[in-house]
């Protein structure tokens, strides 16, 4: 029991940012939440938080750990769940945010078999690459991809996909394969126009450090959907995720390029507000894009 009231105190922390507030929504004082933390860190031998005065903030060893703990934690909630009161049925209507290209692929195909097995809730998905307000707008959970920026909300790592430098076979036919990084400036790159991530460049790993190449080209857009018909018609290089061309690459309509120096793959959240009360329609629909975007089967 002490194991597991120390892990719903580390993750809860993690969620609120502060011993107080932590200790505020359970209702105890803050020394006994430190109590806690400090328990968990001597028992596993490893720091897990920096506190200050101002903030908390996690240590490497205490992000990979709040992951593992997030999942565990789930999984009791859901546990819970199914038993309690005979079982209990999702119920309700389900609010889904999502990147417009990535919800459009990988989100809302697997909603129709959702519903089918859930048939008392009902869900409405919002596809935009704006970045939504969950608490404000009255989301119950929201898909994003790469680095999550610091806020209250509580996420869970659903899966992982990789970012490729694509061309068609015609197009390397006519132009050429570039085997070095300097040799993209020889080619005619199609570049996503209203991303600033792109502006900055196309991000590869060199001696193992991450670094951004400036791109340029005749032709650019705001829809990567559009780079992607440019690139498979042979129109140049794009830099897309595996998620967009991967199809197109088994299929052959586009090949890879420079692969020695792809990047790191960019992680694939699941947010939300809040996990202590998180409804079971929130948990399922969770489970379901986790145990979907894991199997490498998948994106392939």
């Amino acid at each position: 029991m002490d194991r597991f009231k120390q892990i719903e105190t580390f993750a809860a922390v993690a969620a609120r940012g502060s011993l107080s507030a932590a200790a505020q929504a359970e209702g105890v004082a803050p020394a006994i939440v430190g109590r806690r933390i400090d328990a968990l860190e001597e028992r596993l031998g490893v720091k897990l938080m920096i506190r200050t005065t101002r903030r908390i903030t996690l240590t490497f060893e205490g992000t990979a750990f709040l992951e593992d703990c997030q999942r565990i934690l789930n999984e009791m909630h859901r546990a819970e769940a199914s038993v309690s009161t005979g079982g209990v049925k999702a119920t309700g209507h389900l609010r889904i945010s999502a990147p417009a290209g990535f919800g459009r692929r990988h989100v809302a195909p697997l909603l129709p078999a959702f519903v089918d097995a859930h048939p008392d809730v009902t869900v409405s998905l919002d596809l935009s690459d704006r970045i939504v307000d969950l608490v404000n707008e009255g989301f119950d959970c929201a898909v994003r991809l790469g680095a999550l920026a610091d806020s209250s909300l509580v996420s869970l790592r659903l899966g992982e996909n990789r970012r490729v430098c694509v061309a068609s076979p015609d197009y390397l036919a006519k132009h050429g394969t570039p085997l070095s990084l300097e040799g993209l400036a020889s080619h005619r790159c199609l570049v996503l126009g209203s991303s600033s991530n792109q502006q900055r460049g196309w991000t590869f790993s060199v001696n193992g450090e991450t670094t951004a190449i400036k791109v340029s080209g005749a032709m650019e857009c705001s829809d990567g959907a559009v780079l992607r018909e440019w690139c498979i018609a042979g129109h140049g290089l794009a830099w897309r995720s595996w998620w967009e061309v991967g199809s197109d690459v088994t299929a052959g309509r586009l090949v890879t390029v420079l692969d020695a120096f792809a990047a790191p793959p960019i992680i694939i959240h699941a947010v939300f507000p809040e996990r202590r009360h998180l409804p079971l329609r929130v948990r399922l629909f969770v489970d379901l894009l986790r145990d979907t975007y894991q199997q490498a089967a998948y994106w392939d």
